[in-house]
């Protein structure tokens, strides 16, 4: 003990003691310091832990740079989500159209399925040919979903 009292680097000490116990989430917390500059090492559980760490130890101890190496524990690799698009229908669940002079995808949905609001199915299917819906040509094949 100097003179006036506890050294930085006693001070440093301390408050990593004092911290390591009573943050969850965080473990083999040390600091290093070179002057008045703290480097933080450790490991996390959460950003969140890792960012109470450092809050927490530079309300204790007064210095120049607190830098925060502590690293966070890797999250688990997320699963895989697949995607949102309907997988295409199987060619025994399809019909094959051939395109007539006046035909709109609308026309054939109410033709097909009753319901004119359903051509986006017929074009969704047919994408590999169609750009867009309102785009349809003479002599052209569709296939129509089931």
């Amino acid at each position: 003990m100097g003179i006036f009292g506890k050294s930085f680097s006693q001070k440093v000490q301390e408050a990593i003691a004092a911290l390591g116990g009573s943050i969850p989430g965080v473990r083999g917390l040390k600091a290093t310091a070179d002057g008045k500059v703290v480097t933080l090492e450790g490991e996390a559980d959460t950003m969140e832990a890792k960012g109470r760490v450092m809050t927490e130890f530079n309300k204790i101890v007064n210095t120049e740079n607190t830098i925060n190496r502590i690293r966070v524990k890797e999250a688990p690799a997320a699963k895989t989500v697949p995607p949102l698009t309907p997988a295409p229908p199987k060619p025994d669940e399809m019909t094959a159209y051939v395109v007539q002079s006046g035909d709109t995808l609308s026309a054939l949905a109410q033709r097909f399925y009753g319901k004119a609001s359903l051509y986006p199915k017929i074009f969704e299917a047919n994408r590999d040919i169609l750009n867009n819906p309102d785009l349809i040509k003479v002599g052209q094949t569709l296939k129509i979903p089931k």
